[in-house]
């Protein structure tokens, strides 16, 4: 018995430990950002373009790369979520638990969902490459649609997963089809849709190594889907590289604008992941 009260003591300081180390690297990471970049921020560096001296310290703003970024993460976000839901109700409704295609295809979009981004970003530019294309928004957009398509997935399944099959069960009784079943399978996945918008939406905005082979960069914002876009990750990586403290500071100054971005949407998920938690059936 006293080894057992040891061990959850033991236990409970180790928890407590990891917990306030997590705390003290996200703070240290906060704090970092805010401290560099803060001093570089201003009106003139959200609604202005980068002028002639931008890059060595002189007039312009990120306007380009905010602008940017939603561009390349709202479009990618609608095309992986026309295309992952029908996945997961095709998982979840058509096919029956223990079905060997389910378990392969589940096993498949794990795999994806772990591979490196940068892998992403090489195999769309091969297939940019062949068929001729530049560096686009439209290219950006694909590859950021690939790469968010598994977290979609996985994250709306799993939570359609814990529903109870005898909902199913009861609207297969009443005389209902599998495609009328899928009304009540999207209510009880709202929660999952919200929470997977919010990890991609995450993911896709902080990445840097893929729009960087597929998207290219500019100081204009793009009219057009054959014209290259910029991001914030990348104007971070591009001026945190630069020599002049000014710049340098320009691109903390992007990170804390992409941070709050995180912040601002972050929350609201977590307001609308509530909201349809209510309705769940259980």
């Amino acid at each position: 018995m006293k080894a057992k009260f040891i061990e959850e003591k033991v236990m409970k300081v180790v928890m407590a430990l990891t917990t306030v180390l997590l705390f003290f690297f996200v703070g240290s990471i906060i704090y970092t950002i805010i401290k560099e970049g803060w001093p570089a921020m201003s009106w003139s560096m959200i609604t202005d373009l980068p002028g002639g001296g931008f890059y060595i310290g002189k007039e312009g703003g990120l306007l380009n790369a905010i602008v940017g970024s939603l561009m390349i993460v709202g479009a990618s976000t609608v095309l992986g979520l026309l295309v992952s839901i029908p996945v997961v109700f095709y998982l979840n409704v058509y096919l029956t638990p223990k079905s060997k295609l389910g378990y392969a295809s589940r096993l498949a979009f794990d795999v994806l969902f772990g591979v490196p981004s940068i892998v992403y970003g090489a195999f769309a530019f091969t297939i940019m490459i062949a068929l001729g294309l530049k560096t686009s928004l439209l290219g950006g957009i694909i590859v950021i649609t690939l790469l968010i398509i598994p977290i979609f997935i996985r994250s709306m399944d799993e939570v359609a997963r814990t529903m109870p099959r005898d909902i199913l069960a009861a609207t297969f009784s009443l005389g209902a089809t599998r495609l009328q079943s899928v009304r009540v399978l999207v209510r009880q996945i709202l929660p999952g849709i919200a929470t997977a918008t919010l990890l991609s939406i995450g993911r896709a905005i902080g990445d840097a190594a893929a729009v960087m082979f597929t998207a290219g960069y500019t100081d204009a914002i793009p009219t057009s889907l054959s014209q290259p876009a910029a991001t914030l990750p990348l104007a971070v990586f591009f001026q945190l590289s630069s020599p002049i403290p000014e710049v340098q500071s320009r691109a903390y100054a992007a990170a804390f604008i992409l941070t709050v971005i995180v912040l601002i949407l972050s929350i609201g998920g977590r307001l609308i992941t509530n909201h349809f938690s209510k309705n769940r059936i259980k």
